[in-house]
């Protein structure tokens, strides 16, 4: 590939394309920004999960609760998924995820057939057995609109509760 042919794969930097990278509460979003920009799709979902610890005050822990999700700043989880949109061409992101669980019929109310039809839709199941988040596929040419990010590998590829109730966030933001 000619590095003419990478530079319109993925984005480049210039003030014209700027991102805001905003947070309430203290999360520098440039690694993340800088692993997006650079289409080092594995290590932007790790830092994504990084970040979200983060966010939530629950690094130590290293998950997320219902109650952490449901009060997950808005303004964070916008610049979250406003990066993996921006440097993927609207491929990946929060908000694609959401916008495909809904069109599914998913609700906040966990269906264990609509999850399973989502995670399929993503490719985090195929052939109906589930993947773990190593066999994920990390690279924008994934026939899976969707397929990243994860977030938080890898109890999310299986986990039912966690990713129906980040859509709700996701609606209660306005993302």
């Amino acid at each position: 590939m000619s590095q003419s042919q990478k530079n319109q794969e993925f984005p480049q930097y210039s003030p014209s394309n700027y991102l805001s990278l905003v947070s309430v509460t203290g999360v520098n979003y440039e690694k993340l920004r800088d692993l997006l920009a650079t289409g080092k799709w594995k290590e932007a979902d790790e830092e994504t999960e990084r970040c979200m610890l983060k966010v939530a005050r629950r690094e130590k822990d290293g998950w997320l609760r219902i109650e952490d999700i449901n009060n997950f700043s808005c303004e964070d989880l916008r610049t979250i998924d406003q990066l993996w949109i921006k440097y993927s061409n609207g491929k990946f992101g929060f908000s694609v995820q959401k916008q495909i669980y809904q069109n599914l019929g998913g609700t906040r109310q966990y269906d264990s057939q609509i999850w399973e039809a989502f995670c399929d839709k993503v490719g985090w199941r195929q052939r109906g057995k589930w993947l773990y988040w190593d066999d994920l596929t990390f690279c924008l040419d994934t026939d899976s609109t969707g397929h990243l990010p994860v977030g938080l590998r890898p109890k999310w590829v299986r986990d039912y509760g966690i990713k129906s109730f980040l859509v709700q966030r996701l609606v209660d933001s306005n993302i």
